[in-house]
Formats: C-alpha cells, sequence, structure tokens
C-alpha cells in the first residue's frame, strides 16, 4: 500500500468535495509527490524530532490526518514539491505589462 493510498484509506474519498476531517489540498499534496516518484521505493529513513504540541495539532486539524508518520509524511511531500505560485512571483517580480502605471 502506497503513502497516498494508505493515507486516503484512513481518511474516505468518496468525492472531492471537502469534509471534516479531510483535506483535499492532503490529498492533492501527496498525489502530486507520487506522480514525482517521490513515494516509490521502501520507507528507509528514519526522521525524529520534537515540536510544539500546538504546531502538531494544529496540523492534524488542518490536514485531517491523525498519524504522526502520516503527518511527516504530508509535511516532507508538501516541502518537496515545487510552489507554482512562488516560481511566477519570482519569474515576475519588478515586471509590469506595458499598459500598466503606478500611481504614487
Amino acid at each position: 500500500m502506497t503513502a497516498v493510498s494508505a493515507i486516503k484509506s484512513r481518511h474516505g474519498r468518496a468525492s472531492n468535495k471537502p469534509t471534516a476531517g479531510r483535506s483535499i489540498g492532503t490529498i492533492a499534496a501527496l498525489e502530486d509527490a507520487q506522480r514525482a516518484g517521490l513515494l516509490d521505493g521502501e520507507k528507509t529513513e528514519h526522521l525524529s524530532f520534537r515540536a510544539p504540541k500546538a504546531l502538531i495539532e494544529a496540523a492534524k486539524r488542518e490536514s485531517g490526518v491523525e498519524s504522526p508518520t502520516d503527518l511527516g509524511i504530508l509535511a516532507l511531500a508538501t516541502l518537496a514539491q515545487p510552489d507554482p505560485v512562488a516560481a511566477f512571483l519570482k519569474r515576475t517580480h519588478g515586471k509590469l505589462g506595458a499598459g500598466h502605471t503606478l500611481e504614487v
């Protein structure tokens, strides 16, 4: 069972509508990571850290993920994927179209 299917099976996915305990963003981040091949292979690496309880509880609440392992995989999958908005902002920083003027 892949990480995506494991998390989906725990949180369900009957429709594309977000419901309590399930986040479309959670599923999308994991599906993107899976398509990029980031979730392939065996789980051979170990990661352990301490974090503030409030941060973990907020992340669980927002994502709908309860398992610490699934939460860690989701966090890493999210960080490993390029942010298309950030790429756009970097590409267009300081550039306005010919018809744009700034009023001061």
